[in-house]
């Protein structure tokens, strides 16, 4: 199932309802571009409208390390000429109080520091060098095909994933948190009718369908595909 595909001129993200049978409850989820055209966002907010419960990704807390490695996508949306937009400028969620149930930036950075000291040191120095890359590309950044993201067989994404170590330390801890949320939102809510958002990144949306499915029987039944033009 491709979650994020590149076009020669657009992006698309696919919005994906995992519904169990015999349970009310369904969980749509977003799969997020941190950067994006402003109608992406627009797309996002409204559709957000209709959902009762918002679970919503975001790192709680501060640290240098996690500031410097958002650079590498906070410097684009800073060229006005970019026609770009930060997701956390966005102003996407509805009222109310959403379900952040990611890591804080201590526990994101200790996840990285399990890396050798070699990588880690390089991660820090080559996220704003990417930052500016990203800034000086603009909008074509968008249409460079490594930015697609597919939902693959567990066992190819689990030799894919065997080598990079990486992807591991930005991504596992995280993963089992938010899957841990939605178990409890299942558990305490699967006989009520409602529509439970999931606003993550991209790369966490393959973590999501599977364990949404292996842990408690949900299954992708729709998907909507949002368009994010590239501006010229």
């Amino acid at each position: 199932m491709q979650i994020i595909e590149v076009t020669g001129y657009a992006v698309r993200s696919a919005v994906i309802t995992m519904r169990r049978t015999g349970t009310p409850l369904e969980f749509v989820i977003f799969p997020m571009l941190h950067v994006a055209s402003p109608t992406f966002y627009s797309q996002i907010r409204v559709r957000l409208r209709e959902c009762d419960l918002v679970v919503v990704e975001g790192i709680r807390g501060r640290s240098v390390g996690v500031s410097a490695l958002t650079l590498a996508y906070r410097f684009a949306p800073r060229r006005r000429r970019n026609g770009l937009q930060e997701q956390r400028d966005a102003r996407l969620l509805p009222e109310g109080v959403p379900v952040n149930p990611d890591v804080t930036a201590a526990e994101a950075i200790a996840d990285l520091k399990e890396l050798s000291r070699w990588t880690y040191a390089l991660l820090m120095v080559a996220a704003p060098v990417m930052g500016l890359v990203f800034a000086l590309r603009g909008p074509r950044a968008f249409l460079d095909e490594d930015l697609a993201v597919e939902d693959l067989p567990p066992t190819l994404r689990a030799e894919l994933m065997a080598d990079d170590p990486l992807e591991h330390a930005l991504t596992d801890r995280r993963d089992r948190r938010l899957l841990d949320a939605l178990g409890e939102i299942h558990a305490e809510r699967g006989d009520e009718p409602l529509r439970v958002a999931v606003v993550y990144g991209a790369g966490h949306v393959p973590a999501i369908v599977h364990g949404l499915r292996d842990r408690h029987g949900y299954r992708p039944r729709e998907a909507d595909w949002l368009t994010v033009p590239v501006p010229a």
